[in-house]
């Protein structure tokens, strides 16, 4: 067995607020392994949308902007309370980040030294035993517990998932969050084949992996998003784009459609929620795991009653996402969209060029030595 170090580098969250709240340290304790548990040393870990809310506190009901708004700076007032996801309040100090891929280097009491030397991947979700949808009992890797934003990690064993993959770290980390959400996101709504799909906020994490769950379910994909990222998106798999900047937003997916869509899957949310919703058809589904614009929206219920409307949210994943999305991977059916990646200890620059929003896919932070 390998010599682990006593410490590790690793960035805290020490408080709700800007990115002032990230503190990078190269002497943090490195934890150990619990029964039960892994340790993992990380290679990557990607960035995404949990780490800036939870850091602002825009999980709390006081909150009621998008999340750019106070992203850099932190949120107006002095405190937020709830402001971890589920209404909780979040605990400090605290390593973010959900997406890890490493390799188990020590395994806790109960847990196979076998496994020590796998390659894995981290399911983010970590459930309560029996209802799986308790949200009290239920705790998201990098939120409720430290994640990977460090030399080291440790995780329930049943949530290091082995992979076998010729992708590289990074590309393995653009994977967790993104593509759990996603795929739950879908399943929500029950998309069959054939169907069409309206998607807005298209060209982060989760929409990029929307695209391709949805086209494996033989779904025709209509993206929204910045024009600049057509292409991109049109190479993944989308049918056809429209610029996010549409004025008339409804009329440009009814265009797009040939009429009325089946399916509207959502991460922007505020004043586009509505424009989703007046154009699905009779009977139409939307799904949402995001409000990256705004979380409070106008809604005119007529449109749900009269046109036997089903909407869904999407947070807790359920058992069995991961493993389906590493199958894939492993099957070479989903493409990891990587779009930059930084040094652990430029995470917090790493988090600003992730709010610009001018990317395609996911950015990641690497844990080589000397970075």
């Amino acid at each position: 067995m390998q010599s682990l170090p006593s410490s590790m580098r690793a960035v805290v969250l020490v408080g709700h607020g800007g990115l002032d709240m990230l503190h990078y340290r190269e002497d943090w304790p490195r934890p150990a392994a619990r029964a039960g548990e892994v340790l993992i040393q990380v290679r990557a870990c990607g960035l995404n949308n949990t780490d800036i809310n939870t850091r602002i506190g825009w999980y709390s009901k006081a909150v009621t902007s998008g999340t750019a708004q106070s992203a850099t700076h932190g949120p107006e007032g002095a405190s937020v309370s709830g402001g971890a996801w589920g209404d909780r309040t979040q605990q400090f100090p605290r390593i973010q980040g959900a997406d890890v891929a490493g390799v188990i280097v020590a395994v806790g009491a109960g847990v196979e030294p076998a496994r020590i030397g796998e390659r894995v991947m981290v399911d983010p979700w970590l459930l309560g035993r029996g209802e799986w949808m308790d949200a009290r009992r239920s705790e998201y890797f990098g939120s409720e517990c430290d994640g990977g934003f460090a030399d080291f990690t440790t995780v329930r064993s049943e949530n290091a998932i082995a992979v076998d993959s010729a992708l590289s770290d990074a590309q393995l980390a653009t994977f967790p969050c993104a593509y759990t959400t996603a795929e739950n996101l879908i399943s929500r709504t029950g998309l069959r084949p054939g169907e069409t799909v309206v998607l807005a906020g298209a060209s982060g994490g989760v929409g990029t992996a929307a695209i391709q769950l949805c086209r494996l379910r033989g779904a025709r994909v209509i993206a929204i998003a910045a024009a600049s990222k057509a292409r991109a998106l049109m190479e993944l798999g989308a049918h056809s784009v429209i610029d996010r900047g549409t004025q008339n937003l409804e009329g440009a997916i009814r265009e797009a459609a040939g009429g009325a869509v089946d399916v509207a899957l959502d991460v922007v949310g505020g004043h586009t929620f509505m424009h989703l919703i007046n154009a699905l058809r009779q009977g139409g589904r939307y799904s949402a795991s995001g409000a990256i614009s705004g979380p409070i929206a106008q809604f005119d219920l007529r449109q749900m009653i009269y046109k036997d409307l089903q909407l869904t949210g999407a947070t807790i994943v359920p058992s069995g996402t991961m493993q389906r999305i590493v199958r894939l991977i492993e099957q070479h059916s989903l493409l990891p969209v990587l779009a930059q990646t930084f040094p652990l200890r430029e995470l917090a620059t790493a988090q600003e060029v992730f709010l610009t929003k001018k990317h395609v896919g996911n950015i990641v932070v690497t844990m080589a030595a000397g970075n």
